[in-house]
């Protein structure tokens, strides 16, 4: 089931440089559903379905955002870095864990009058160590904590840290776990270190130099009060993307998208982020180019303790892959 899946993923720790976790439990999933499977060098791992048409390329990353121990101080409260996009509005007092299962809650010097004021730089974690010693025995550094919330659902609506991006994996996962038949050789690709630059994606790509890439991943939402105007809603269907900051989706790779929903009936939409990119950003530039598209899941508060999806657009999102893959693709 969907929502057992992504519980699970969202729950394990794995930000970027620490898939090691992550990459164990999707590659369990997966076994059996597959012909091969490796881990090339930089940490992807790489499933692949073999056959003689086309060669696709399925890309999801599984590392989650972190806070990285740069600092301990004689007090043992830990200083940190960003490890990729951290906000600091969804962070003040919000709870951590490390790898090891020591929780901190992060923090701030002095007090907040306006939001807007927050210095990152003054932001810190505190694990209740007594002092430096004792916080030296708990952390290292270089050590990376995570958000640390739990699963829920209400509603359909499935909420946690980390659909950014554990529901592109689940969605990957699913479709590998549905998909009957295909003309085509697919590479399901579980990437590294999208939110520090989409590395994973870029020598993945290099080496499978595929036919066609698809990125999955989550996108913004424009359904909450005075949020900034998107024509992409949870409950709307699966999005597909025209572009973001870091790519045009190909048209021929987003009228396939477009064509295989109409043809099965399944709702759509259509998606411009003005902020931010997905894997499909390195793909898309790999080697001579490589025709690329992105298939979005919407989702509310990105980037933070509290991500929220529909379970119907995953569903909808796994429906519209399989459609894509069942069928002959010209690009």
């Amino acid at each position: 089931m969907m929502k057992e899946l992504l519980k699970k993923l969202t729950e394990v720790y794995g930000p970027s440089g620490n898939e090691e976790v992550i990459r164990d439990v999707i590659r369990q999933e997966i076994e059996g559903f597959v012909d091969e499977m490796r881990v090339d060098t930089l940490g992807n791992l790489i499933a692949i379905r073999r056959g003689r048409g086309k060669k696709v390329m399925l890309a999801a990353h599984m590392d989650q955002i972190g806070f990285m121990v740069t600092h301990i101080d004689e007090k043992g409260f830990l200083r940190f870095t960003r490890v990729g996009g951290i906000s600091v509005g969804n962070s003040i007092n919000r709870r951590v864990i490390f790898k090891n299962g020591v929780t901190g809650v992060i923090s701030y010097e002095g007090e907040i009058t306006d939001i807007r004021d927050i210095k990152f730089e003054r932001m810190y974690i505190d694990i209740g160590a007594s002092g430096q010693q004792q916080a030296e025995s708990m952390v290292s550094i270089g050590d990376v904590a995570v958000y640390h919330s739990t699963f829920s659902e209400n509603s359909g609506r499935y909420v946690g840290k980390a659909m950014d991006d554990r529901a592109g994996c689940a969605l990957l996962i699913e479709t590998a776990k549905r998909l009957q038949s295909s003309p085509h050789e697919i590479y399901f690709v579980f990437t590294v270190q999208e939110e520090l630059g989409v590395r994973g994606a870029k020598t993945a790509a290099y080496a499978l130099d595929p036919d066609i890439g698809i990125a999955v991943d989550v996108t913004l939402t424009g359904d909450t009060p005075k949020s900034r105007p998107m024509a992409v809603k949870l409950g709307g269907g699966p999005a597909i993307k025209v572009r973001d900051v870091s790519m045009l989706a190909h048209p021929r790779v987003r009228s396939l998208m477009v064509s295989r929903a109409q043809e099965a009936g399944i709702p759509y939409q259509m998606e411009i982020l003005e902020t931010g990119g997905t894997d499909a950003g390195a793909i898309h530039l790999t080697r001579e180019g490589i025709p690329s598209g992105v298939l979005s899941i919407p989702c509310r508060y990105v980037h933070s303790d509290s991500e929220m999806v529909d379970a119907s657009d995953m569903e909808n999102g796994v429906k519209l892959m399989l459609h894509i893959l069942e069928g002959e693709i010209e690009i």
